[in-house]
């Protein structure tokens, strides 16, 4: 099994830089391959063109989005690791999603819509934030971005959504044995999803 881990924080310092950390070594442990597409350190354009857009012509993707595209066209996994920020993706997260899962590689057209192309792929998300679980809960946040953000690229592409793990309270002042502790959870939510057990009952 091949994951795409794609991380999307501009500090290597960050948590979000250590769940990243975290999610590709506990899959390796597990003697599974591993790509990790860190946006930041690769200087992602996010920005969709006018080119890419969808035509009568069909999809003509530009030569980084060609070369991406390539590279993890045989992962099994997608997995999406950020921050919220203003309650939502960074920028750069949704600029690859938007590039990236476009017309040829994530659907293709069909009679009266599209049809995905990843139906044999996962989706599995990682986020976090500053404000503490139970007001990203209560306030709807990450329901709304579980359906219009996970939801949604799945129903277009295809992909089964394994699991979005949220770990909120991820202040300056957050202690080591905190993130410890949610890092942990991070790699137990990788084992449950991939491991031996998930996949005999496959």
């Amino acid at each position: 099994m091949k994951h795409a881990v794609i991380i999307a924080h501009p500090s290597q310092d960050s948590f979000t830089a250590a769940v990243g950390r975290t999610y590709a070594e506990t899959v390796r442990a597990m003697g599974q391959e591993v790509l990790v597409r860190d946006l930041y350190a690769m200087d992602f354009d996010p920005r969709l063109k006018a080119s890419e857009l969808p035509s009568p012509k069909g999809a003509n993707p530009a030569p980084d989005i060609a070369t991406e595209r390539a590279l993890v066209a045989d992962a099994d996994v997608f997995a999406f690791i950020y921050p919220f920020w203003f309650n939502a993706p960074p920028a750069i997260l949704k600029g690859y999603a938007d590039r990236m899962f476009g017309l040829g590689f994530g659907y293709a057209p069909a009679s009266g819509g599209t049809e995905p192309l990843l139906s044999s792929r996962q989706l599995i998300s990682f986020s976090s934030s500053g404000a503490p679980d139970r007001w990203v809960e209560e306030t709807g946040a990450l329901s709304a971005l579980r359906q219009h953000f996970d939801g949604h690229l799945a129903g277009v592409c295809g992909l089964n959504v394994i699991d979005h793990r949220h770990h909120g309270g991820v202040t300056p002042g957050i202690t080591d044995e905190a993130v410890a502790d949610m890092l942990e959870d991070v790699a137990r939510a990788v084992r449950k999803a991939f491991g031996p057990a998930a996949r005999t009952a496959c």
